[in-house]
């Protein structure tokens, strides 16, 4: 039945623009995907909101002209409807899966936020419920089309900084107390919040997985991480004996940055992951030393035009199912290693879709972030 829901929106689809839901209003729903639908109109309608707060479907629904407004217990009647043909999942990472896997078997199509899940397990439920019912399955890693990043994963692998020896990353913030990333049980702590990226750009500019993994961690008496780790530093070794490490934490001063090293040179981002400010990078090989400035733009639009295009055209989006589940399969390990204080093998399939310039998709920036409803941003 899903199959055939699916081949039907497909059909009808090829004219119009695809119509999401998104599930789930927390902030990042609130301060970048709910925007990003006006700088993807070419091919994506906001046509429905789904959350568990009438405050916040009652203001964003009139906000953003959206008339379908329904709660968490009503979504599979919204699913089931025909009023939508994908959802953007925006919830907490706990909630992923389930709400991937309802709107898989209504025959939606499936945008969800990174983490992809919080196990290994439910990633894999995510991809075969997906498969299943013959739907599109892609993670929200905006970075695969944003141009400082695709550029300097270019210049790596080309060859312009010698062979390639290491990767280093730093990520922190000081996360508000009563946020959700400090509760265990929705799969906070900042492995799986921002050590993602960190993860995700080393698979990347080094082109390769890894073959084992080791982390530790660290708590101060701060009294907000009860239940996650503050500080967490992990490391990586891939083939030909290159490396990186990484340290994200929840309880430092702002910092957002990447630097990949070879034998002839090296390449910085500083600041690399974020969204609200332009990125930037400085080249450095042998003498010559060079910097590129990248200002300010909307990082969600191209998600969202990028997906609804993998629809209307029938092709498997790139980062899919696949590059969700390797991210968290080296969280997974990660988290062993600290628990066991030992390093821990890795025997993964190398991927080798990666993402390349011709996936950059560049919008003007949301010009300031929206009024906030009911909800905090993340960062103190």
């Amino acid at each position: 039945m899903a199959r055939q829901l699916a081949a039907h929106r497909a059909g009808l689809s090829r004219t119009k623009a695809v119509r999401y839901a998104v599930v789930g209003l927390g902030h990042i729903a609130q301060a970048a995907v709910l925007p990003a639908f006006k700088h993807a109109r070419r091919n994506s309608v906001l046509a429905a909101l789904v959350s568990g707060e009438p405050k916040k479907l009652d203001t964003l629904g009139r906000r953003y002209r959206v008339e379908r407004l329904c709660g968490y217990d009503e979504a599979d009647e919204l699913f089931g409807s025909g009023e939508i043909d994908a959802v953007y999942i925006a919830l907490p990472n706990n909630m992923h899966t389930e709400f991937a896997v309802r709107a898989a078997r209504a025959g939606l199509h499936v945008l969800c936020e990174k983490p992809m899940a919080v196990t290994v397990r439910e990633c894999e439920q995510m991809i075969r419920a997906t498969t299943q019912a013959n739907v599109k399955l892609m993670i929200a890693y905006r970075l695969h089309f944003e141009r400082a990043n695709l550029e300097a994963a270019r210049l790596a692998r080309a060859g312009t900084l010698g062979e390639l020896r290491f990767f280093s990353s730093d990520f922190s913030m000081q996360v508000r107390e009563d946020n959700i990333r400090l509760e265990r049980a929705k799969g906070g702590g900042p492995l799986y919040d921002i050590g993602i990226y960190c993860i995700n750009a080393a698979r990347h500019t080094l082109s390769e997985d890894p073959l084992e993994v080791w982390a530790t961690a660290a708590k101060s008496r701060d009294p907000r991480f009860r239940e996650v780790d503050e500080t967490v530093v992990g490391a990586m070794r891939f083939k030909d004996e290159r490396l990186a490490s990484f340290t994200c934490s929840f309880g430092a001063a702002d910092r957002s940055t990447y630097a990949v090293t070879g034998t002839r040179g090296s390449i910085t981002l500083d600041p690399a992951y974020e969204y609200a400010e332009g990125l930037a990078y400085s080249l450095k090989v042998g003498e010559r030393k060079r910097t590129k400035k990248f200002a300010k733009s909307d990082q969600f639009a191209p998600e969202l035009l990028y997906f609804s295009d993998c629809i209307l055209n029938n092709r498997e989006p790139e980062p899919s199912g696949l590059e969700g589940l390797a991210d968290v399969r080296v969280i997974e390990a990660m988290l062993r290693s600290i628990r066991t204080g030992k390093p821990v093998t890795l025997k993964m399939q190398q991927r080798r879709q990666r993402p390349t310039m011709r996936k950059e998709i560049r919008r003007p920036a949301v010009p300031r972030e929206p009024r906030l409803v009911n909800v905090k941003s993340a960062s103190q």
